[in-house]
């Protein structure tokens, strides 16, 4: 069952919150940090990308790096550009995207369960990027950013969050990339007994989006208990930060493949080569979007092409061979380019359909790419059943949109 517990929050007051609140720190890079951060001494990057604060080319995993997030932590505090709350609440966080909104519930999830597998993964993670992560959480003792859970619908939390967003909410702006971010403080004692027992009734929670944050987090709290000799498993360390929102609010969007070379082929040899697995059909010069699961969609020599998975290529009945990103990995980019690692490859490159299929073309007519691959999109479905039968996704097979901004609330360690 999912063990969760309200939090003091540490968080902006509410005009300083657009300042402040961020994108995720592993959606940029430091040039863009920087950037984006140019004359707003607030703003969260000084925190969680903190080598902004360094000359351009600085070693982002300097120990001086993760000793300016500290210092800078420190120095929000006292500004009063973060305050903690002072008493332990739950939180409705909403996210708006073309119209859509998902509502998530702000929760200290409990370490025992990442450990002990009732939090699920679908990815695997690197012991590199964790380690960094860790050395965040560490040196902060805090989870400054939050990790972003599903969980199976519930209709007595459904019910929570339609009575609490009726109400007036703490934020309510327009971030600069048009997401809409809204929160509301659940301080009512009642509503939050009624989430944490409602919560205890829920098998499993499902990292949706931060594997990596999500496993240095419970580390780091499986570090500070092995090392407390006083430890009683109640802890504020024994908790980190999460937003868990309901299984149907969410909205995986396409994660498509661009291509540097045909293997040798000319395209008209690749099309042939295609046609053997699947059923290939010119769509010309106007941009073409799979239409269903095994449908594919392909940019070439400056035509867009339906493909089609022929009968047999694919096993429904198998949470990992029913995947599309599978199918275009054996029979397109293994079978024919010769590509057989998606993690190192530099042959290939990813593109979230965030940035629409307006933007395969484009790196295709450039030249700089000599083909593009959409693929339709994972189900939510899909990934709750890879988790719950202990599989694996194939890297670059999500991508969840909007991304939780940073900075809305923070959740210390110690208190």
């Amino acid at each position: 069952m999912a063990r969760i517990k309200p939090f003091k929050g540490v968080r902006p007051p509410r005009q300083f919150v657009e300042e402040v609140a961020s994108r995720p720190y592993d959606v940029l890079n430091s040039e863009e940090a920087r950037k984006e951060a140019e004359g707003n001494e607030k703003s969260l990057y000084h925190i969680i990308k903190p080598e902004i604060d360094f000359e351009p080319g600085f070693d982002e995993h300097d120990p001086a790096v993760y000793d300016k997030a500290v210092e800078n932590f420190r120095k929000f505090q006292e500004n009063g550009w973060l305050v903690q709350d002072d008493k332990e609440n739950y939180y409705i966080y909403a996210q708006t995207m073309n119209g859509r909104t998902q509502y998530g519930f702000v929760v200290g999830a409990w370490v025992p369960d990442y450990m002990e597998g009732r939090i699920k993964k679908h990815e695997l993670t690197r012991r590199d990027k964790e380690e960094d992560r860790m050395k965040h959480v560490r040196c902060n003792n805090a989870n400054i950013e939050p990790v972003f859970f599903a969980f199976p619908d519930n209709t007595v939390l459904e019910n929570i969050i339609r009575e609490v967003t009726a109400g007036t909410p703490e934020y309510d702006f327009v971030a600069p990339d048009s997401f809409g971010h809204t929160l509301w403080v659940i301080e009512c004692p009642e509503t939050i007994k009624t989430i944490t027992e409602e919560f205890e009734k829920i098998p499993n929670l499902y990292i949706a989006d931060g594997h990596h944050r999500s496993a240095a987090a419970a580390l780091v709290g499986a570090e500070k208990a092995a090392a407390n000799p006083n430890h009683t498993g109640e802890e504020e360390y024994n908790y980190f930060m999460a937003v868990a929102f309901p299984a149907s609010h969410l909205n995986i969007i396409d994660y498509n493949r661009v291509v540097k070379d045909l293997n040798g082929l000319t395209p008209a040899e690749f099309l042939d080569k295609l046609s053997e697995n699947f059923i290939v059909e010119d769509k010309g010069t106007e941009i073409y979007t799979p239409s269903a699961l095994h449908n594919f969609s392909l940019y070439l020599d400056g035509k867009w092409h339906s493909l089609t998975a022929k009968a047999g290529t694919f096993n429904d009945s198998d949470p990992i061979g029913v995947l599309d990103v599978t199918v275009s990995s054996d029979l397109i980019l293994r079978d024919i380019l010769n590509i057989t690692d998606l993690r190192s490859d530099k042959r290939i490159d990813f593109v979230g359909g965030i940035r629409g299929l307006g933007e395969l073309k484009r790196r295709v007519d450039s030249g700089e790419m000599a083909m593009a691959l959409a693929l339709y999109p994972v189900t939510m479905d899909q990934l709750i059943n890879i988790a719950d039968t202990g599989n694996i996704m194939p890297p670059k097979t999500t991508w969840f949109e909007p991304k939780l901004r940073s900075g809305l609330v923070i959740h210390k360690l110690d208190d």
